[in-house]
């Protein structure tokens, strides 16, 4: 019998091998837990991976949000900081930052995005202006419409239908946002919601010509654009490796045209600012950033600190430096490309083309047995955990809620389940361990069955609902 010669993953690729540009310097064990175990923390946690104790969870993909590691600079940088009630040093660094890299006049920092989106929803929705924005996301819709906001989705179709092959997904529609304000009328738009990779849509991008186009329609009207600048970093790659004209252009350069196309951005810094915790709130406008200092005294704290310590804006400031290098954002998205080339390749229905911070897998193709109302995105998060212990969460009817005129559920084209790579986290040993697990479950699909909610929370469900298996 022949053996066949052992291929670097490179080569089994047809390609040159890369690998992560850093090296290991601190470790954290992990334990997989028995199937006994992990049986039992599923029925305790009502089958909601949101309400697993990590201690029971062997490779998380819950989410990307202040999950990632911290370079030795920025741990370095945690230990000069300046806690100072007011004017601390570190708010300064973390301002210059800002002001560098993404080029915005004015910052408030926040304790996270959430926060960020609130301030922003309070000072500039007025009751019964729409919010016409490209996909829902789920805390920034819901920040939105308390404040009397009313989302209206104005991404393109392409971005709802998993296996289009679009390159930028994320876009706007214009006629979509035109036709809105012709109807609603310009004064009654609060301000266009634009989000840099698409969550929702699986991490779609943005094209740098649709921002371009995006501003001169709303200039025309007199209507604002809001960035949500989480993920911008990863949204610059796309733009660098699909966009004519960008390839030679470096991240931070493209990130910087993006964002000068609109009026000011949030974010939650927890995901490509590479920390654990914190956020900030950006404009160019005076007094609007007046505003924005006195509310954030109410609700975060002192305009300097917004809510968080001196050391965790410091890691902050050198995190949003450090997110912009090249090396760093081709070596994160290639790693969920590699998940993502795995599952292709054998055949598991997911989101293409594979967006910057996850994977989605297409549950409706995954389990056509199992109608949405059985939720299926949150029966494959429970089953993958089963099988392995891997945690993943639901972005599917779940997410989307109820009606709030009908009480049913809000039905979405895309119901996801979302394997999210932490970034500077795991190895490619564990994507592999990842694609073996999932490749299980969907050899046994046929035998698996939905869910029913026996638990519903008031606001953002899918944290905190719960479920029991229907056989």
């Amino acid at each position: 019998m022949t053996q066949s010669t052992p291929q670097t993953m490179g080569q089994q690729f047809g390609r040159r091998s890369w690998a992560e540009p850093w090296k290991i310097k601190m470790v954290e064990p992990l334990r997989m837990v028995s199937r006994a175990e992990r049986e039992k923390a599923l029925v305790e946690a009502g089958y909601n991976t949101f309400l697993l104790r990590s201690d029971d969870v062997y490779i998380d993909l819950l989410t990307d949000s202040g999950t990632s590691a911290m370079s030795d600079r920025q741990w370095a940088g945690m230990m000069l900081g300046d806690e100072a009630y007011a004017g601390s040093r570190n708010f300064y660094h973390l301002e210059n930052a800002i002001q560098t890299y993404y080029g915005y006049r004015y910052m408030v920092p926040t304790h996270q995005g959430r926060g960020a989106e609130h301030l922003l929803s309070q000072t500039s929705i007025k009751p019964g202006q729409y919010v016409p924005g490209n996909m829902y996301f789920t805390t920034t819709r819901l920040h939105q419409e308390m404040a009397g906001g009313i989302f209206v989705d104005v991404i393109i179709d392409e971005a709802h239908d998993p296996a289009d092959m679009h390159p930028f997904k994320g876009n706007v529609d214009l006629a979509k946002v035109e036709t809105l304000i012709q109807e609603k009328g310009a004064a009654n738009i609060a301000y266009v919601s634009l989000a840099g990779t698409v969550n929702m849509a699986g991490g779609q991008p943005v094209s740098m010509e649709n921002a371009r186009q995006l501003r001169a329609l709303c200039d025309r009207y007199g209507v604002k654009i809001y960035l949500d600048a989480t993920r911008m970093a990863e949204n610059a790659y796309f733009i660098q490796e699909r966009e004519p004209g960008y390839a030679d252009k470096p991240i931070a350069a493209i990130v910087l045209e993006f964002c000068s196309y609109t009026d000011g951005a949030w974010m939650s810094a927890k995901k490509d600012s590479l920390v654990n915790i914190g956020g900030w709130l950006a404009v160019n406008d005076w007094d609007l950033f007046e505003e924005l200092r006195n509310l954030v005294v109410v609700f975060e704290g002192l305009h300097t600190y917004g809510g968080l310590a001196g050391r965790d804006m410091e890691a902050m400031a050198i995190g949003t430096a450090e997110s912009m290098q090249d090396d760093h954002i081709r070596a994160r998205i290639g790693q969920v490309r590699y998940l993502g080339q795995l599952l292709t390749d054998w055949g598991i229905p997911i989101v293409q083309p594979v967006g910057g911070h996850a994977i989605f897998v297409d549950a409706r193709r995954f389990y056509p047995h199992i109608p949405q109302s059985e939720f299926p995105a949150q029966t494959l998060a429970a089953e993958m955990y089963l099988d392995s212990g891997i945690r993943s969460m639901e972005r599917g009817v779940v997410s989307a809620g109820r009606n709030a005129k009908t009480g049913d559920h809000n039905y979405p084209k895309l119901e996801l389940t979302r394997l999210t790579i932490p970034r500077r986290v795991y190895t490619q040993a564990h994507m592999d361990v990842v694609a073996e697990s999932l490749k299980i479950v969907y050899d046994n699909r046929d035998q698996t069955h939905g869910l029913r909610m026996v638990y519903e929370p008031k606001y953002l469900r899918f944290f905190q609902a719960r479920f029991e298996p229907l056989a």
